[in-house]
């Protein structure tokens, strides 16, 4: 059942309150925010009263142990000081991200698309941003983008794989990929294992079973294991804090004509990915239908890294 907050038609922007008129916005009905949203996370990202609390930028610095700061200017440093063009912002963050991504684009003279699933986030972003950013703010889900391949010229994702299940991380890194223009880059922050001295590689676990239930996946695996692995050879990954953060910077594939001997074919890549409508959300059905299952499958796979 549906509590009142998550009903309220205030929720939901309008193609009028962006900043800049979105050619493709899209406002979604509620029972469309994925399962894992409202089972794991209503209290971070959904719930008016934890978009007030958590939205302040020294919180946000504290949640990430005071690396809040050196995160976001490391993957800004790999985005560019001017940003010409196009750039892709998957998810909205707390904090002052994406004000500065603002900033960067005015002085190259692009533009941002920022998108989201749940509207309650937008319209936090649209209350952060001022008056006339080159930004647009759009209502749709990650792993099922409603845009044109070969899009935009540079992507981030700042700290979304880990709240994700699985299917959904590795569809959001594909549909990711299929809009950036070939050559493009796209930066990822997020978490990953720390080394072995450091301290919260062993309490850290215990906080991430109970907040985070998919959080341990980047512990176990490389984000580069759900990159195509034309993709992946050019990844390079930096970690900071001990090991605890990592950005991973990679470019979508150059030269259609070049190599498709030894890796699959990036035309043939971009075909696969881009799915009909009805399929892709025949399958986010399913994928969300599972969601139970998976959770499960996470809280016992977690209980066993912590006995390890």
């Amino acid at each position: 059942m549906r509590t009142k907050w998550m009903l309220e038609d205030d929720l939901l922007p309008g193609v009028s309150d962006f900043p800049v008129k979105p050619v493709n916005a899209i406002t979604f009905h509620p029972n469309t925010v994925p399962d894992y949203l409202t089972a794991h996370y209503w209290w971070a990202y959904i719930h008016p009263n934890a978009v007030r609390f958590f939205e302040r930028q020294w919180l946000v610095n504290l949640i990430l142990l005071g690396n809040y700061a050196r995160l976001r200017n490391a993957a800004l440093m790999e985005i560019g000081e001017s940003l010409p063009g196009t750039t892709l912002q998957v998810a909205c963050v707390y904090g002052d991200l994406t004000n500065c991504l603002s900033e960067r684009a005015t002085r190259g003279g692009g533009s941002i698309d920022v998108v989201d699933v749940l509207p309650i986030q937008l319209k936090n972003l649209r209350n952060k941003l001022p008056v006339g950013s080159p930004a647009r703010l759009l209502a749709m889900d990650a792993m099922d983008l409603k845009l044109p391949d070969a899009k935009y010229d540079r992507a981030l994702v700042f700290f979304l794989l880990h709240e994700q299940p699985r299917e959904w991380r590795e569809r959001t890194l594909s549909e990711v990929i299929r809009v950036v223009k070939p050559g493009g880059k796209i930066v990822i922050v997020d978490y990953a294992r720390p080394h072995w001295w450091h301290p919260l590689r062993y309490l850290f676990p215990i906080l991430l079973a109970r907040l985070e239930p998919f959080a341990l996946d980047l512990w176990r695996e490389e984000i580069v294991r759900w990159l195509p692995g034309w993709c992946a050879t050019r990844a390079r990954k930096r970690l900071f804090f001990g090991g605890l953060y990592q950005l991973v910077v990679t470019t979508a594939e150059k030269g259609a004509g070049s190599g498709c001997g030894q890796r699959p074919c990036p035309v043939a890549v971009r075909v696969r990915l881009r799915d009909s409508f009805a399929a892709r959300r025949s399958k986010a059905s399913i994928i969300s239908a599972n969601i139970a299952v998976k959770t499960r499958d996470a809280t016992t796979a977690n209980s066993g890294l912590l006995n390890s």
